[in-house]
């Protein structure tokens, strides 16, 4: 299998934001931003993979911004990390309002997507070929990335399964919480 360069599968999407879209604030929904950002991962992984791929994962996602109607939002994705099967894509999201030409970055965040092939078994990806240095500090932040999400969830399986009742209501007595069981 032959790799493939990250500007291969780069996309960038630019879409305008409508009334319906907003939420009683008059802000974009997060729903709506988060579907636009599964929907241009979707884009690079599948020309990077040649298949039809699945969100594993989402991190990062933060909204810095708010997003409101009018606004044209653009995602700005790129792969940034390939495992076997896996592909953990970046993207950009940023907002411009056409009559003022103020731009902001509302966000960036990172899909985790696997390549199936027409029997919807996982399939391996062709390797990425890194043509400059920010694709190497990426590809090594995402592997990072990868790594800690890893060890979120063993630490997570592990620690909190394992406590006790009483030890998890120590644990949560300074908390704003109160247990009625």
């Amino acid at each position: 299998m032959e790799g493939k360069t990250v500007k291969s599968s780069q996309t960038t999407i630019t879409e305008l934001m409508i009334p319906s879209y907003a939420n009683f604030g008059g802000k974009v929904h997060g729903g709506i931003l988060l579907g636009l950002m599964d929907k241009v991962a979707y884009v690079v992984a599948s020309k990077h993979s040649g298949d039809y791929c699945v969100t594993v994962s989402v991190d990062g996602v933060e909204f810095k911004e708010p997003v409101e109607v009018g606004d044209l939002i653009s995602l700005a994705a790129s792969i940034n990390y390939v495992g076997n099967s896996s592909m953990i894509i970046g993207i950009r999201i940023t907002s411009l309002k056409p009559k003022t030409g103020e731009e902001k970055h509302t966000n960036s965040c990172y899909f985790t997507m696997v390549a199936k092939d027409e029997n919807g078994k996982v399939t391996t990806v062709p390797q990425l070929i890194l043509e400059e240095e920010i694709e190497v500090r990426r590809f090594c932040d995402a592997k990072k990335l990868r790594a800690l999400r890893f060890e979120i969830k063993k630490m997570l399986n592990r620690e909190v399964k394992d406590l006790t009742f009483d030890e998890m209501k120590t644990m949560i007595s300074e908390n704003r919480c109160l247990i009625k069981i």
